[in-house]
């Protein structure tokens, strides 16, 4: 990691982020941040994890938002899947949905494919790229007394709002989850709109 500054757990976290999470609603890209987000809820109905579409969960939550004023909604993505849709932020600070919070989980690599350095990793800001195209709030967390603080912004905060997590670049254990994307988006579906 650079600098000198406190890691977060990443389970932990993720877990304290969404402990008494009411009616939010998540998305959650490939890889890690699934993984976070089903050890964190047991995944839930409310819990729409991606596999397969690198790139895609910012954009997916936006469309979530923007469709379902009502509802809060937090997308969980790494620092490797956000740096590939950076144009995804000044979509969302350019549309500006209230409801909407992105969780970016980053470890500084690319856990999925070898533990290359991401750009994260090499001083590029990403909670300052979203400042910059209009985020709400936007800022970097690595301490417990920060996580703190983080809480209520995932639960209530006005967005768009961008919160980057600077976890530790281990690998916790895989977390049984559900991969049949037919299924989950069915589920999902019925646990926002009923029975279809």
């Amino acid at each position: 990691m650079t600098g000198t500054h406190e890691i977060l757990n990443r389970r932990d976290a993720v877990n304290r982020l969404l402990a008494d999470r009411d009616n939010v609603l998540t998305v959650s890209s490939l890889g890690g941040p699934a993984y976070d987000v089903a050890a964190a809820t047991g995944e839930t109905a409310q819990d729409f994890c991606l596999g397969g579409a690198m790139g895609a969960a910012a954009m997916m939550g936006l469309g979530l938002a923007i469709a379902q004023p009502t509802k809060r909604v937090a997308v969980f993505a790494g620092d490797g899947e956000t740096l590939m849709a950076l144009g995804a932020l000044a979509t969302i600070g350019a549309q500006k949905p209230e409801n909407l919070v992105i969780v970016v989980i980053d470890n500084e690599y690319y856990a999925e494919t070898g533990m290359q350095r991401t750009h994260t990793g090499r001083g590029v800001d990403v909670a300052g790229v979203a400042s910059a195209c209009g985020f709400a709030t936007a800022r970097i967390v690595r301490t417990e007394a920060e996580l703190d603080e983080a809480i209520p912004l995932v639960k209530s905060g006005k967005g768009p709002i961008l919160i980057t997590l600077k976890v530790a670049n281990d690998t916790p254990p895989v977390f049984p989850r559900q991969r049949d994307g037919v299924y989950l988006k069915t589920r999902f579906r019925q646990a926002l709109l009923g029975r279809i």
